[in-house]
């Protein structure tokens, strides 16, 4: 007996067989490009991407097993994505991404003036952001009405992969919970009373919880996919989800995924509201969260290396030595601090704690003697010290027992130790590294009560890597921090005045 789980992310998509042991018998990943047509927007093509990545991981892995012996397929992906399809399923246009989609800001503000903030908080639990999805319909509604017209339902994209697979449109609670201001959180229901003025309930997906059967593999998705036909799918999650299921993380743990973006994930016994972080339901019935995002983690080494790393990926292209791994191993030899730089990793606008859509990266303390490898060093020390905002404000919501790290900026020894040193607290890895695409296994796992919840905790007993802080280190971060802590109250309006320029132009 075999559980398939794919995870489908923001530059590449993963996926993994897991036998009944809960051993990853067979993994894949295939990379994909990130599509940003203009400024603070960001989008992928749904079957290009989405879908083109899991028939290709799902063709791949099942080459190493009897496809027969599958027992469940589980899916995550990026959330919220924002995807119209018409009548036949089809997509309207390429689906709008998450919280590092910073396009609706203007409809925020329509928004929060017809509705209020305080209304949208009693029933969302959280305010809007560039994180919510409604926001971004309302974005199509106005700026595209011959999409919005044909559009018959609204999906984000784990709810189009199940929707491929087995003919059903639903979405777990979750990752419903970005549809802020859409769904009522204390009923748990989609909202009628907005269908005039951004949807109506019948245009967005069943709501679930993550681990039922949304459905069984069709026909058509069983030739294209080599799946048996019949085999159960259950609802899926978003992939920080997936990913904290992965980490073998407990009530009273935190979770830092260092991915393409930064997402935190904290388990809390009662549901809670908090203006700078997310609260929500957590993956099955009766339990919550709070949770937090930054915009760019990874996305901004990617840029760097992109942009900055010729002689780098030259070496790559000749030596087979990764340049990324160049790059951190050069800036090793930068002291704490770079020679006195410091950068705010506002990149694509920020998500939490500071919410702000028109946020842009800062680099300041530049002068003539800094090297391309001492701005390296301080772009991974600001998005350390981005975690650290966000683990400050995290820890109010009740005592945290472990902080464990996972994501592929784990391979970044450097930066696990620049995180370490900043926040002041143990890293611990899990010895899967393999990710959101292992939790997905696990919750097929659970759907067909091969495991419970609380077992999956036991897997990885006594088995973590851990990275400590060096006090040396934590004595200069904290004085870079309190500085970082007052930059962007300081210069915000400025920054503003430079967006709202390019937006008029």
């Amino acid at each position: 007996m075999y559980f398939l789980g794919i995870d489908v992310g923001t530059y590449e998509s993963k996926g993994c067989i897991v036998n009944e042991d809960f051993k990853v018998v067979a993994s894949t990943s295939v990379r994909h490009e990130l599509r940003v047509p203009r400024p603070g927007w960001a989008e992928h093509d749904a079957d290009d991407v989405w879908w083109s990545d899991f028939v290709h991981i799902s063709k791949t892995l099942l080459r190493e097993i009897d496809p027969n012996d599958i027992a469940a397929v589980a899916c995550s992906a990026i959330a919220p994505a924002v995807l119209p399809v018409d009548a036949d399923g089809k997509p309207l246009r390429p689906a709008i991404l998450y919280g590092i989609d910073t396009r609706a800001s203007s409809e925020i503000e329509e928004l929060e003036g017809i509705l209020g903030k305080d209304w949208i908080r009693k029933k969302g639990w959280n305010e809007l952001s560039s994180q919510a999805a409604g926001p971004k319909i309302l974005w199509i509604k106005k700026n595209e009405p011959h999409i919005f017209k044909r559009t018959w339902k609204i999906m984000t994209a784990t709810t189009y992969l199940v929707y491929k697979l087995t003919g059903n449109v639903v979405i777990d609670y979750y990752t419903a919970s970005a549809f802020t201001p859409l769904i009522d959180m204390n009923n748990l229901n989609w909202l009628d009373e907005l269908s005039d003025l951004i949807i109506s309930p019948n245009k967005l997906p069943d709501l679930k919880w993550s681990a039922d059967i949304a459905g069984y593999v069709t026909k058509e998705a069983s030739l294209i996919t080599g799946i048996p036909e019949g085999t159960p799918v259950t609802v899926g999650t978003a992939d920080a989800a997936a990913e904290f299921l992965s980490t073998g993380a407990g009530v009273s743990d935190v979770m830092i995924m260092v991915g393409s973006s930064v997402f935190f994930i904290k388990p809390i016994e009662s549901p809670a509201f908090s203006k700078e972080l997310w609260n929500s339901v957590f993956l099955k019935p009766g339990t919550y969260c709070t949770a937090g995002g930054m915009a760019t983690g990874g996305a901004i080494t990617k840029w760097f290396r992109d942009n900055f790393a010729e002689k780098e990926l030259e070496e790559e292209n000749q030596r087979g030595v990764n340049a990324y791994e160049l790059l951190w191993k050069r800036a090793e030899k930068v002291p704490p601090g770079s020679h006195g730089l410091l950068s705010l990793p506002y990149f694509s606008g920020e998500r939490t704690p500071i919410n702000d859509p028109k946020a842009r990266g800062v680099i300041f303390g530049l002068t003539l003697s800094h090297d391309k490898y001492s701005l390296y060093r301080s772009l991974l020390e600001g998005v350390a010290f981005g975690i650290r905002h966000n683990i400050e404000k995290i820890k109010r919501h009740g005592k945290t027992t472990r902080t464990i790290v996972v994501g592929g900026g784990i391979k970044n020894k450097l930066w696990l130790r620049i995180i370490s040193s900043v926040i002041e607290e143990k890293l611990l890895i899990p010895p899967v590294r393999i990710g959101a695409s292992f939790g997905d296994a696990l919750m097929g796992a659970i759907s067909q009560h091969a495991i419970d919840w609380n077992g999956i905790t036991k897997i990885y007993e006594g088995r973590y890597e851990s990275v400590s802080p060096d006090p040396d280190l934590s004595k200069v971060y904290e004085k870079y921090y309190k500085i970082y802590e007052q930059a962007w109250p300081l210069i915000c309006s400025l920054v503003h005045s430079l967006v709202n320029i390019e937006e008029v132009r």
